[in-house]
Formats: structure tokens, sequence, C-alpha cells
């Protein structure tokens, strides 16, 4: 049976012609009848260049065309790779080769850094606003491709605790499931809800695109492309039924912003990502009322394996009401979430353990990685490498996070990639970065630092970071020590490092 998500546009597009698709800030853009064909004749214009399966990447910022290429991608049975764009082109460069991209689109800003990469396999990167772009779409349409369930459709890139980006291979069925569980467990979208794209469309936002193009809503990207308080407040009053996807960080700005505005037109935030502290967690909802949901996910089960929805940040009358604000929910529809011990054994209420998921929402493996594969989904269960424990009703709460990913402003920067950039400085003999917690990005990253004698300046390193990384990913402060906390099989104890950032600030160590 043919299963491609490119149909839920077709479908809209056939039921709903005349309602508004996609908008750039208060500026209608086109219909779905008007964005049904402008995807179509996408479609058949990298059709004609490309062979089925092939992956496409978008290096790009949020912007109206990310909708059309998504949807354009699936439409010709191709893969869609979307990549950050705060990444260094140097990370770009690693992704493009791994996932053997044939075509690259690149926003016009980030479109220079990357004419400098030697790629092969690469046929040809394309300017989203140039004329190229434009031409693409001038030969003329082709109806949706066939697909089966189980072909990928989107590889999602996420570091792990080696610092090497794996490729998160996310088939049709992985993201059509995933669309039906935000009505059955997220919210209920009706035709001419809008989602305001605020967070990077080359993840979460991205993938609820799918759901509000199911049911008719108007996707509105922002026009600083990105996230301002002022701006979203602005667009409250223009457009209505608006849901945002926000990580933590976000919603305390949006909070935190000053003077009374109208939220009238808020529907919906849905947060995730980090850490939700209680006391914010309430703050917002004075602000907002009762129009919160959180969830819990990771790559390789996006968006969807908890769900604290707008009833239960509702219920301020549960006994255990502030216990539920801090965990991450229960478990979505369809989705077995079990905690478990070293041995996979299913833990009892209470008790701290791996967290396991199971699912049509579970990733069909890492792109070209069968053992990475294999051992994340060894047992038919994925192994989220994130640490928690459920009670007795089912809501899972967080304890840690294995891997030692630090969550900046939301974005996952993993320590170890960024401390084999630092280790190669010459005067760099231990490297240890561990997340500090700070009150506007969440966290902020420090590196404790072992020198070869003097300490190199700290410039050095930033320079060197640069180079290598994404700005997000530099450390915020070097901490220069004699040695580093190991235990006695040698490996380094970051719960130690984090001990000596006493009340958040870093501290010189001898």
């Amino acid at each position: 049976m043919s299963v491609n998500v490119a149909q839920l546009l077709v479908r809209t597009a056939r039921l709903d012609p005349q309602r508004p698709a996609l908008a750039l800030g208060e500026r209608l853009l086109a219909s779905y009848a008007e964005l049904a064909r402008r995807v179509a004749a996408l479609a058949a214009g990298m059709a004609s260049r490309l062979a089925a399966n092939d992956r496409v990447a978008l290096v790009m910022k949020n912007c109206p065309q990310y909708v059309e290429l998504m949807f354009a991608c699936w439409h010709a049975g191709l893969v869609v790779v979307p990549i950050n764009a705060k990444l260094h082109p140097k990370e770009v460069e690693f992704i493009l080769k791994d996932s053997g991209a044939r075509l690259c689109f690149a926003s016009a800003d980030l479109y220079p850094g990357l004419t400098a990469l030697a790629i092969s396999g690469l046929d040809e990167l394309i300017d989203v606003d140039g004329s190229t772009y434009v031409q693409l779409g001038g030969i003329g349409t082709m109806p949706v491709a066939t697909r089966t369930a189980d072909d990928a459709a989107w590889l999602f890139y996420t570091s792990g605790t080696t610092g090497r980006p794996k490729g998160v291979t996310l088939s049709h069925r992985n993201l059509m499931a995933a669309t039906l569980n935000y009505f059955v467990d997220v919210d209920m979208i009706a035709p001419g809800d809008s989602i305001i794209h605020a967070a990077p469309m080359s993840h979460g936002s991205g993938f609820y695109m799918l759901p509000h193009v199911a049911r008719s809503g108007l996707n509105v990207v922002p026009e600083t492309r990105g996230f301002d308080p002022a701006e979203i407040y602005a667009l409250l009053q223009i457009h209505r039924g608006v849901t945002v996807f926000a990580a933590p960080t976000m919603v305390k700005r949006l909070v935190d912003y000053p003077g009374e505005s109208d939220t009238s037109g808020l529907k919906t935030i849905v947060y995730g990502g980090g850490p939700m502290y209680v006391a914010d967690c309430k703050a917002a909802l004075r602000r907002f009322g009762f129009k919160l949901v959180q969830i819990y996910g990771q790559g390789e089960s996006p968006m969807t394996i908890t769900c604290l929805d707008k009833t239960l940040h509702a219920d301020t009358t549960h006994p255990r009401y502030e216990e539920r604000l801090g965990s991450v929910g229960h478990a979505f529809t369809g989705v077995e979430v079990r905690v478990a011990g070293a041995d996979d054994r299913t833990l009892v209420a209470g008790e701290i353990g791996e967290i396991l998921v199971r699912g049509d929402v579970v990733m069909a493996g890492y792109w070209n990685n069968p053992a990475a594969s294999a051992e994340a989904l060894r047992n038919g269960w994925l192994h989220t490498g994130d640490v928690g424990s459920m009670d007795e009703d089912g809501f899972l709460s967080l304890k840690d996070r294995s891997k030692d990913v630090i969550i900046s402003g939301g974005s996952n920067i993993y320590p170890r990639e960024v401390e084999e950039v630092l280790l190669r400085h010459p005067a760099v003999s231990e490297v240890s970065v561990v997340g500090q917690s700070d009150a506007e990005w969440g966290e902020v990253v420090v590196a404790f630092v072992v020198a070869k004698g003097n300490p190199p300046d700290s410039k050095e390193l930033d320079t060197l970071c640069l180079d290598n990384i994404a700005r997000f990913k530099r450390p915020k402060s070097y901490v220069f020590v004699d040695t580093l906390p190991k235990n006695n099989t040698g490996k380094v104890l970051k719960t130690k490092l984090r001990d000596l950032l006493p009340g958040g600030k870093p501290v010189a160590v001898s």
C-alpha cells in the first residue's frame, strides 16, 4: 500500500483549496491550491534530475520555501535532509557527505559559505532566493510518487556520544504516526488555525508543519525568520488559533516580555527540548492561561514519547499537581514507554533507569550505520540513553541525560564534539565540557581544561572553536584546572565538575 505524507497536502488542497496555507509575517503568500501546484512543479523539477530515494539537503533558516521543499521532496519520492542552519560549514559538509545528498538548497545568507565546500556526489547547490530556484518549478507538474510506509522520508542528523552526527532514518510511517498522535494527544487543529514557525523548521517546528497542513492550517514564517517576542505578540494580533512550538527558554522570554499584550489569538504553546522548571511553568500558565502542552521526544522518536496536555496543566486540584508539572507526562497513544535496568528488565514505579520506547514513531535506524542501529534498537526497543523514573500512574520524570547532552536555547550541544576541537590546541592536555545553568539560555557551555605548561589564551580557544564548530557550541567560559576528577576506571566525573560551579558561576580551580 502506498503511504506518502505528501498526500496530506494533496488531500487538503482538494478539500479546502482556497484556505490560506502559507504566510510571511502578516502577508499571505499562497492558498492550499496554489501551494499544492507549486509543490507538484518543484517535485517535477527535482524528479527530472534525481532518482527515487535520492537525498535532498536543506541548509536554510526559516522561510516559506521550507514548506514548499519538504513537501516537494516527498511528492517526488525523495528523502529530505533538513540541516540546522546554525551549524559550521565543516559540520554541514560532513552531513552532506554522510547522507550522500545530490542536491542542496540554501538560504541566500548561508549560500556563500557553502560554495567553497567540495562535496563528492553533490550535483548542485541552489540559492532558494535566486533565479535557479524559480526556474526549477517551471517544467510542469507530476503526480505524487508511490512510497511504502517503510520508505525513508526524513534524515534527521543528531550527534551522539562519539561526537559524530548520525542520520536518524524516519520513514513515511514514522511521520504519519507522529502526525496522527498530534491530534489525539497534543491538540486538535481547526481549519484556519495557524502555526508560527519561530523555532527552527529543521527540527520540531518542521514536524508540526505536517498536522497543520493535514487540517488546513496556516503556516506562518516570521519576517525575522526566527524568534523575537515582540514579533510573536504582534503576529498574535493578526492570526487566530495560533500554535507556537518553543523551547522552555523561549517560553520564559515570552512570559518576561514587558507590557500587557493581548494573547486571545494564542491557542497553544507546545514546549519541549529542555527542562521546564515548575516555577517557570506556573508563570507561563498565569500569563497565557491553560494553553500549554509539554512533549518529550528525541530525533529517534520525534516529538512523540510522552505528553503533558492542557487538561493536566489545568488539573490544579490534583494532589500531585506540582509533581506532574515537573514530569514530562505520560506515553503518547500507541507508544509504549518503560524504564529499565541494565538488563533491560522493567523497573518498578519510582526506580531510576534508562527510558525505552516502542511504537510506530520510532526510527527505522541510523543511516548507513547498522552497528549503531542494532545497539539503539536492541530487543525491539529504542534505548534513548535518557535516565528517568515512572510513577504508579505512568507519569515519566527525567532525572539526567546519560549522554551528557547540553541544551542551550533549545539546541543540543554534545560535549564530545566540543572537547575534540579543543584538544587540537597544542597547549591543551585534557578537557571536559559540561553544561552550566543559565537564566536566559537554559544552559551554557563551560570547558574545564588541563594545560600543558602555561594555560593557552582563551581567545585562541575561541578562535579554534569558531573555525570548526557552530558559534552556539563555543564555550562561554574556560576553567583551567591541574587535573580532572576521575573514577577508578579513568572516566571523567562530570558531576564533580558541575559541583565546581557553585551559584551558577564558573570558578578557577587549581
